[in-house]
């Protein structure tokens, strides 16, 4: 009987989740490390990697999921997945909300959460129902089908004419939208949350093929030769379909599959040597954070909006904290030392949550 952690997957998600607060609570905007921010429209940075290697991590956690949801009756069986992405959506949405000081009528309806809950939901249901060849049709439906789509515009690529945009503000409004680019744009739109589908079921494939082969060399290889595929699908579709996080463009959806297969098999063969002394104490560092990362990343979030409403002084306490860090470093690597400091905060509440054997989910 297959193990229901694995430790790889835990490590991944640890490593991944670090990254995300790291890169989400910098000490100010104004002064982060180029590779630490997002690409500011088409092209990818290492930040760009961060959610759709959760998007993979989800699809990869599900292979355990659903072996004993298979073993439901049908209507349990839904009932269990749509409960799982309702709460999550209302997580989500609550979280963008807090500290509650805005108005409804201006909350953001769609975000990371609210992504995962939709995606996961969706992908649910097709690995239930669906057989590898209907996975992989559907899958190959989704990004041809949404690189169709965009072609309905009149500037399929741009920041202001995009189709996802152009939906979002329909059906949800200009005012339920995130407004960091200087107009109402979600880079979390609806309709760009279909293609990231793809990278959860391949997330589920990749652990498959890894863990149900008896032939686990064979396995490690069919999936080596998979991310170079996908990889290299990437890059010339992007040609045409340019790489672009903001709208999830299928390109990005090939290249970071193809990367996230190639991190959990480096994460594989590190297990086998995480016995090792100098191996084992960073491994686990990892590890622990990965198993509680829904909590781990609803506290962040939390956190960090909660610096900003205790004051000190004349000034909230995450400025301050900032400040503090000014002192003796530069403005880019004070801001770094700030968000270091929020990983080992939640580090450390992993560690507790670990120490006592306490797993949280939905």
């Amino acid at each position: 009987m297959l193990k229901q952690r694995f430790q790889a997957l835990d490590v991944m998600r640890g490593l991944t989740l670090a990254l995300m607060i790291l890169v989400n609570t910098p000490g100010s905007w104004s002064y982060v490390y180029g590779p630490l921010l997002h690409a500011d429209w088409h092209g990818a940075t290492p930040t760009d990697f961060v959610f759709p290697f959760f998007m993979f991590i989800v699809g990869s956690s599900m292979y355990f999921a659903m072996r004993g949801l298979r073993q439901l009756a049908p209507a349990t069986q839904t009932k269990k997945i749509l409960r799982r992405v309702l709460l999550l959506f209302v997580i989500g949405v609550l979280l963008s909300a807090y500290p509650f000081t805005t108005s409804i009528e201006n909350w953001r309806v769609m975000g990371v959460l609210q992504r995962i809950a939709i995606a996961y939901g969706f992908a649910a249901f097709i690995i239930l129902y669906f057989g590898f060849t209907g996975r992989a049709l559907i899958s190959a439906a989704l990004l041809v089908g949404y690189w169709v789509l965009l072609q309905f515009s009149i500037d399929p690529y741009s920041l202001e004419h995009n189709l996802v945009r152009q939906f979002d503000v329909a059906v949800l409004g200009a005012n339920h939208l995130w407004q960091g680019k200087g107009i109402a744009f979600d880079p979390e739109g609806i309709l760009s949350t279909f293609p990231s589908i793809v990278n959860v079921i391949i997330g589920f494939e990749a652990t498959r093929v890894l863990l149900a082969s008896e032939n686990k060399t064979k396995a490690l290889s069919q999936l080596f030769v998979a991310s170079l595929l996908f990889t290299g699908a990437a890059l010339v579709w992007n040609l045409w379909f340019p790489i672009n996080k903001s709208l999830w463009t299928s390109s990005f959806v090939l290249l970071t599959c193809g990367v996230a297969i190639l991190m959990l098999l480096l994460l594989v063969k590190l297990e086998q040597l995480a016995a090792a002394p100098a191996i084992k104490p960073v491994y686990h560092v990892f590890e622990i954070v990965g198993k509680n990362p829904l909590f781990i990343y609803v506290l962040s979030g939390l956190l960090a909006t909660t610096l900003y409403l205790i004051p000190i002084g004349n000034q909230a306490a995450y400025v301050a904290l900032y400040a503090a860090f000014c002192q003796f470093a530069d403005p880019y690597l004070a801001s770094l030392l700030f968000a270091l400091l929020m990983v080992l905060i939640l580090w450390v509440v992993a560690w507790l949550l670990h120490k006592r054997n306490i797993i949280i989910s939905l």
